[in-house]
């Protein structure tokens, strides 16, 4: 069977003749005059596949803006507006006043416009937002500058999301707080613009972490053709995690898990200075978490540098696997 990126590379990845950056990245970059440009992206959350059907509205309107600044954030793009498509079962005005509260109270946090958008009747609930942001078409980050030899870095904490969707089965009981902190993650993320901002002429490359640490590193590995080595270790995780004591095969799992919502980024080594700067200045942990290499594809190693078998790297919506 033809996986997600295989389907999107063969049938949807041609050459554009407008845009500088087309299918393939966070967002594409479009050429505006000189150097100025517009980063756009678009992402579709659809019910009982991206969101539980008793999903508070006011979070879901905040998060499917979320996903989208998350994208823009990777490219260094500052968001100004946004589109917006419903397909409803129904008109139901309760859930409608919830959701567009949510979603409004995002769009003034982050100075954001709602420009247009389409509604329509479905059997299902789906949610399709594309988001435009100004980016200087010359200092975009992009998956495809990783150098051997950089740093690699990550915002945040990993694993959170995938937590709380594991603890929804109740057969583990983990501590409220930090349950409390996954469900936070999981409904209402928050995308790292400013950092975004701030890391163009600082990081080299860049991804927003959707799909999952590995999986996304591999973006990465592909489009620079590097290898990216990772250190378990040195991942960020929740403080609770690691009282836990959780099976190394379980936490793999979680930072394989997805909808983080952090950046991934590669920058030379001789810029760790400036990115602990960032980290105290924007108040966001970040954490050197391994190297890009000479070679292909992403190695996850342990503190004594042995290889850690990634059974699942990340989520993938054509896999065979549930």
């Amino acid at each position: 069977m033809i996986s997600e990126f295989e389907l999107i590379s063969k049938y949807f990845r041609k050459l554009t003749n407008r845009a500088v950056l087309g299918v393939g990245d966070d967002a594409a970059l479009l050429r505006c005059s000189h150097d100025a440009g517009i980063a756009i992206t678009t992402d579709t959350l659809v019910e009982g596949v991206h969101f539980f059907s008793d999903c508070d509205p006011f979070f879901l309107g905040r998060k499917v803006l979320a996903v989208n600044f998350s994208d823009l954030a990777a490219m260094g793009a500052r968001p100004h507006s946004v589109l917006l498509s419903l397909s409803l079962r129904e008109c139901e005005e309760s859930w409608l006043a919830s959701f567009s509260d949510g979603l409004y109270r995002m769009l003034e946090e982050f100075q954001v416009e709602l420009v247009g958008g389409d509604t329509t009747r479905a059997d299902q609930l789906v949610i399709s937002v594309t988001a435009l942001g100004d980016v200087d078409i010359g200092s975009a980050l992009r998956r495809d500058r990783a150098q051997v030899g950089d740093d690699v870095w990550v915002s945040g904490e990993l694993g959170l999301a995938t937590l709380a969707l594991a603890s929804r089965d109740n057969s583990v009981a983990y501590p409220h707080e930090l349950l409390d902190d996954c469900n936070k993650r999981l409904n209402n993320p928050e995308p790292r613009v400013a950092l975004g901002r701030r890391l163009i002429g600082v990081a080299n490359c860049a991804i927003d972490i959707s799909d999952g640490l590995m999986a996304d590193a591999g973006h990465i590995s592909t489009q620079s053709k590097v290898g990216i080595a990772v250190i378990l270790d040195q991942i960020p995780t929740h403080r609770i995690l690691s009282q836990l004591g959780l099976p190394q095969k379980d936490l793999v799992s979680l930072i394989s898990g997805g909808d983080d919502y952090e950046l991934l980024f590669t920058c030379s080594r001789s810029r760790e200075n400036d990115i602990g700067t960032l980290s105290r200045e924007l108040k966001i942990p970040i954490t050197k978490i391994g190297a890009v290499v000479e070679g292909r594809g992403v190695i996850l190693k342990d503190r004594f540098g042995k290889i850690v078998e990634v059974d699942r790297p990340g989520y993938e919506h054509f896999s065979r696997r549930t």
